[in-house]
């Protein structure tokens, strides 16, 4: 889809209203031209976590959020792109991304592949532990398309995302870098696994001592180059005609 005036229009899809601020944060440092909107439903992350795993209702919800981002017109044009900012939901963002017109990308994604480019040992730090076993999947994945042999590492860090929801964010960042501290002998680079974790990346980054890389800033970063690219190309093709 081309961009409108040089102006992307983008879908920010989330489960947790903890992701919101760090995406909107993350697009206002690395893609501040873009125009950035919200779709938050906060029942997905508490009816994954209950049911234990993505049963069809939920994939079909997921499917009618895209629909819907998708579809939606206005500043920037028609939508251009979609990030997923929820990390417990896989299968149900590559269905989304099997189907959708347009670039979709995984919370995730693009920090893995600048993970992957630091070394071999990995470590991930969680705060919502249905993401946990999701995210290590996700990975090795990756590093298998990639022909690489990962060695990987994830803990959750118990009460933080507790911490947060009840605006302790100090004790959020601590329960975070104290987690994160579990890893530091057997990896080489740390990721926090989540949108809502970035906020702790000074007091992780100076208690490891580690390179420690946040969703937010590589998903941007990741969007920005698949649909300006895309954009660009759009452009290439028409003038091409």
């Amino acid at each position: 889809m081309a961009v409108a005036d040089g102006v992307a229009r983008v879908a920010l899809i989330h489960a947790l209203e903890e992701s919101v601020h760090p995406a909107r944060e993350a697009f206002a440092h690395y893609w501040p031209e873009a125009f950035a909107f919200d779709l938050l439903d906060t029942s997905l992350a508490v009816d994954r976590a209950e049911a234990g795993r993505l049963d069809e209702p939920m994939m079909t919800r997921f499917r009618t959020l895209a629909d819907y981002a998708a579809s939606s017109v206005g500043k920037g044009g028609r939508t251009a792109g979609i990030l997923f900012t929820c990390s417990a939901f896989g299968p149900a963002i590559d269905a989304v991304k099997a189907a959708a017109p347009v670039p979709v990308l995984r919370p995730n994604e693009a920090a893995f592949e600048a993970a992957l480019r630091i070394g071999a040992r990995l470590g991930i730090v969680v705060s919502f532990e249905p993401s946990r076993s999701q995210l290590e999947d996700e990975l090795s994945a990756i590093a298998r398309e990639r022909g690489r042999d990962v060695a990987i590492r994830s803990v959750t860090a118990a009460g933080a995302l507790e911490a947060l929801k009840a605006q302790d964010s100090d004790r959020h960042d601590l329960l975070v870098a104290d987690a994160a501290l579990q890893l530091v002998d057997d990896v080489d680079a740390i990721i926090l696994g989540q949108f809502s974790l970035a906020r702790a990346y000074d007091r992780v980054a100076a208690s490891t001592g580690l390179p420690v890389i946040t969703t937010p800033r590589s998903a941007v970063e990741g969007l920005r180059a698949r649909v300006l690219g895309r954009s660009a190309q759009e452009g290439s093709a028409r003038a091409e005609e």
